[in-house]
């Protein structure tokens, strides 16, 4: 079981949070701490999808990282951003501060995401 993290109350709306995209599948806000002009964090809202980092998917879990790189995908390309860096980061020493496996999109370009 997950600890219950930022993320979950995120989704969960128990906290503000600066959302730009959301579906059935996938939560996209605003980093509180960008690293560039447009700096936002992917994750999974369904509980089945959730896990920790990279270093803990399974064959069961392993489609939830390839869901939050395709729908960065979807969005970059629906805002006609043609560079951008997508960051997973693993674990303390890779610089993971909340454990829940998120996806950071980084571009230099807006996104004209307001």
């Amino acid at each position: 079981m997950l600890e219950d993290t930022i993320f979950h109350k995120i989704i969960r709306k128990e906290i503000p949070s600066d959302i730009v995209y959301e579906d059935d599948d996938v939560l996209v806000f605003k980093d509180i701490n960008p690293k560039a002009p447009t700096h936002v964090l992917l994750i999974a809202k369904k509980p089945e999808d959730f896990v920790s980092s990279i270093a803990d998917l399974t064959d069961e879990t392993a489609h939830v990282s390839l869901m939050l790189i395709r729908k960065a995908q979807k969005l970059a390309k629906e805002k006609r951003i043609d560079g951008y860096q997508l960051k997973f980061h693993v674990g303390k020493g890779g610089g993971q501060e909340v454990f829940f496996l998120h996806l950071h999109l980084l571009s230099q370009q807006s996104l004209g995401l307001g």
